[in-house]
């Protein structure tokens, strides 16, 4: 393994830039709001607050008084969204809220939640990434958690897959950056005409996924709705959370934010079930008709395999690079 990230060079030595990104980061403010679930259909409170270095991003259930760790290791269902917890003690559609946390450099928060779902808001991470830039964030005295990715991972699962891969310095798109980064390539194919196939490629940076991921947002076919509200799901659904598709059709009034929506929030999805790897990763995400047990089974994959990862320090990440 390579030197551990406690040795990381002192802050002074650095540009201002680069530092920070290498610094954990928390939020200045606590910040509620109140949203419907989209499952379970329950008015939820949240509330959104500032939490110490090495804290990590934690739920708790105020109305049980249970804390749960947002980790790929704490994940119990992955079926129609991203679940975390244990028995009763469960907080469910968490990966839009994880992926503007992500999306914004965020390491450490409490989650306060007072039911077993986050709330879905419009259906896309722009109104958390809102809420993230009100509560404002600050820098802690204390160094990034980074890891690379050294080997190449790939599970699959019949035709879809998703892989993560080292940076290959022979190309120049893919030249191994000298800073913490993600890059993230994801496709889709669906037979509805409406969703078709598309891709979309990302370098995740706290600019870029404000404007092109965060207002992705989730979609469902008509066909399928009564299926799952039959089921006891989607109860909180509806035109103003969700993209509905029926053939080659967009039920929606408004339509699309923008041409390629539906693989924008398969991207979004990814970004937020990566943020539970607990550390900021360096590499690439290359996936096809990904979904949440998929990018879970990946992470699980990865961390099964000391030899596919390794901390990594500024001083390290800067002579690789080089």
């Amino acid at each position: 393994m390579n030197e551990p990230i406690s040795q990381m060079m002192p802050k002074e030595t650095m540009p201002e830039r680069v530092s920070s990104l290498w610094t954990q980061r928390t939020l200045k403010f606590r910040i509620p709001c109140v949203g419907t679930g989209l499952h379970t259909g329950r008015r939820v409170n949240l509330t959104l607050l500032p939490a110490p270095a090495d804290h990590g991003i934690v739920f708790r259930r105020t109305d049980l008084g249970r804390d749960i760790p947002a980790s790929y290791n704490q994940v119990v269902d992955t079926k129609l969204c991203t679940v975390v917890g244990e028995g009763s003690a469960r907080v469910s559609t968490i990966e839009h809220l994880m992926a503007a946390l992500a999306g914004a450099g965020i390491d450490n928060v409490l989650i306060e939640v007072d039911g077993p779902e986050v709330p879905i808001m419009d259906g896309s991470a722009a109104p958390f990434s809102f809420l993230l830039e009100c509560a404002g964030t600050t820098t802690l005295d204390t160094p990034r958690k980074t890891i690379e990715i050294l080997r190449p991972v790939r599970v699959t699962d019949g035709h879809a897959f998703a892989e993560l891969r080292p940076f290959d310095n022979t190309t120049s798109q893919a030249a191994r950056p000298a800073v913490p980064t993600l890059e993230l390539e994801v496709s889709i194919d669906f037979a509805d005409a409406a969703i078709g196939r598309q891709s979309r490629s990302l370098r995740l940076t706290p600019e870029n996924f404000r404007d092109a991921v965060a207002p992705a947002r989730t979609f469902g076919l008509l066909r399928e709705l009564d299926h799952l509200r039959a089921l006891g799901l989607a109860k909180g659904g509806s035109l103003d959370n969700a993209i509905i598709v029926d053939g080659d059709k967009i039920l929606n009034p408004g339509g699309l934010r923008m041409k390629d929506e539906f693989v924008a929030h398969k991207l979004l999805d990814a970004v937020g079930d990566l943020a539970l790897a607990g550390a900021a990763l360096h590499g690439r995400f290359i996936a096809h008709r990904p979904g949440h047990g998929l990018t879970n089974k990946l992470l699980r994959a990865l961390f099964a395999n000391q030899a596919s990862w390794a901390d990594i320090t500024p001083e390290h990440l800067a002579a690789v690079a080089a």
